[in-house]
C-alpha cells in the first residue's frame, strides 16, 4: 500500500510532527506500506523518520495571516510559490500512485494548491482522507473562514473520511463547527496523537550533579512566537529550588535566541535551540512549562507530567480553548498571556512540582485516550484495501476496453 501526507506548514512543527506519528503507527501496523510525506518543514529529519517514509521536501512557506502564506525564502510572488508546490505534488501523485493521501487542516492546501491534486488522486482511483486537529480556532472565526468556500459542504466531496484528532467529549469538532449531516457522517474521532516517548531521534538526557534536584522544562514548540514566555522562564527559575532547562526551537529568530542566550548566561539556566527526542525528557521532568500547542500539550500530558501553559491568543485563539478546555478538566494550570511575569510563573512552578502524579496520572487514564495514531493508521489501512480493490476494478475494466 502507498500513502502520501501532507501538510503546508507555513508556521511552526505541529502538522508534520502530527503526520510523522501516524506514519511510524502505520508502517509499524503494515511494515510493507510505503509513506511519502510531503511538508514544507526545514527540520523534518531532525524530529526522526521512520522506517519505509520518504521526504518530498516543498518549497517552504512563511504565514503573513490566518490563510494568506508567502514564500519563506524565494523572492517570488506568493502564487509563484504555490504553483509550484501545486506542481511538484502533482508529479508525485502521477509517479507515486498513492492509496490515499492524508491531509493536515487546510482541505484544500495553502493557497488552494491541493485543489488539482485532490482531482487527480481521485482519477487515478485513490481516496483522500482530511485530518483536522481536535481545536482549529474559535467557532465564529472558523465558520467565517469557511463559509466563502462552502467548505463544510464541499469536504464531502472531494474526502471519504474525516479524521478529528480528539475526542469528542473534550471538544465537540464537529458542533463547535456546525458540521452537515453528509459530513459528520464522514468523521471519525481518532483520540489524540502522539509519538511514542522516545521515538526517532533521541538526544541524551544531559548529566546533573544533583539528581534529587526536580528538572522544569519550558519548550515553546518551533518557537516563531515562543519568546515572551521563554524571557519570563529564564528569571522565574533564577536561584530556585529546581534545575531549569529551556528549549527555544529551531524557528526563533536569531535576534531573540541571542537575547534569551544572555539572558541564560546571567542566570545560569541551560538553554538549548533543539532538542531531538525532547517528548522523552517529558517522563523525568517534575514540571513542563509550555504553549498551548497540539502536540506539546499532547505529548506532556501523555508522560502525566504537570504542565503549565501559557497558550497563544493570536492570530489564532485555537491554543487558549485548548489549554481552556484541559484545565476545566484538572490536567493542566493555565495562565494568560496578559498575566504572565516572572513571578507569577515561579509561583505555578513551585505548585506543579508540589503536585501528585499519581493523581494527575488517574485523571489522565479517566478522561484522555492518547492512542490516535494508532486510531488513524488503522482507519488509512481499511481506507486504502477499499480504494485497492477500487484501483484494481478499474484496470480491469481498462483491459477489456482495449
Amino acid at each position: 500500500m502507498r500513502f502520501l501526507f501532507y501538510s503546508h506548514d507555513g508556521f511552526g512543527l505541529g502538522h508534520t510532527c502530527r503526520n510523522l506519528a501516524i506514519a511510524r503507527a502505520l508502517t509499524e501496523l503494515a511494515p510493507r506500506a510505503s509513506v511519502l510525506l510531503a511538508t514544507g518543514s526545514d527540520d523534518v529529519t531532525r524530529l526522526g523518520v521512520p522506517d519505509r517514509v520518504e521526504i518530498l521536501k516543498l518549497p517552504g512557506l512563511r504565514k503573513l495571516a490566518n490563510g494568506s502564506y508567502a514564500s519563506r525564502y524565494l523572492g517570488v510572488p506568493p502564487e509563484d510559490v504555490r504553483h509550484l508546490r501545486s506542481r511538484l505534488l502533482l508529479s508525485a501523485i502521477e509517479s507515486f500512485r498513492p492509496d490515499v493521501m492524508l491531509v493536515d487542516k487546510h482541505p484544500f492546501g495553502a493557497g488552494g494548491e491541493l485543489r488539482d491534486v485532490l482531482a487527480a488522486i481521485r482519477k487515478l482511483g485513490g481516496k483522500a482522507v482530511l485530518g483536522l486537529r481536535d481545536i482549529l480556532d474559535d467557532p465564529v472565526t472558523v465558520r467565517a473562514e469557511w463559509a466563502p468556500h462552502n467548505l463544510p459542504a464541499v469536504i464531502p466531496t472531494h474526502y471519504d473520511s474525516v479524521l478529528v484528532y480528539g475526542q469528542e467529549e473534550v471538544f465537540n469538532t464537529a458542533a463547535a463547527y456546525n458540521f452537515p449531516t453528509a459530513l459528520r457522517a464522514r468523521t471519525r474521532y481518532s483520540g489524540y496523537v502522539t509519538n511514542p516517548a522516545g521515538s526517532g531521534n533521541v538526544s541524551a538526557f544531559p548529566p546533573h550533579p544533583d539528581s534529587s534536584c526536580p528538572l522544569v522544562i519550558a519548550t515553546v514548540g518551533g518557537g516563531e512566537d515562543g519568546f515572551q514566555l521563554l524571557r519570563n522562564f529564564i528569571p522565574a527559575c533564577a536561584d530556585s529550588a529546581w534545575r531549569a532547562v529551556a528549549v527555544t526551537g529551531p524557528l526563533m529568530g536569531g535576534v531573540e535566541h541571542s537575547e534569551l542566550e544572555q539572558l541564560a548566561h546571567e542566570h545560569a539556566i541551560a538553554l538549548h535551540t533543539f532538542v531531538p527526542g525532547l517528548n522523552h525528557w517529558f517522563a523525568s521532568a517534575a514540571a513542563v512549562v509550555c504553549m498551548g500547542g497540539y502536540n506539546t500539550i499532547t505529548q506532556t500530558l501523555a508522560a502525566a507530567v504537570p504542565v503549565i501553559c501559557v497558550p497563544r491568543v493570536h492570530p489564532r485563539r485555537e491554543q487558549l480553548l485548548r489549554a481552556e478546555a484541559f484545565a476545566r478538566l484538572g490536567l493542566l494550570r493555565l495562565v494568560s498571556p496578559d498575566q504572565l511575569t516572572p513571578k507569577r510563573l515561579r509561583q505555578e512552578i513551585s505548585t506543579a512540582i508540589a503536585t501528585p502524579r499519581s493523581e494527575l496520572r488517574q485523571r489522565l487514564q479517566s478522561t484522555i485516550e492518547f492512542d490516535g495514531a494508532e486510531f488513524a493508521a488503522h482507519h488509512l489501512l481499511a481506507v486504502a484495501r477499499t480504494a485497492q480493490s477500487g484501483i484494481r476494478r478499474r484496470a480491469a475494466e481498462a483491459r477489456i476496453t482495449t
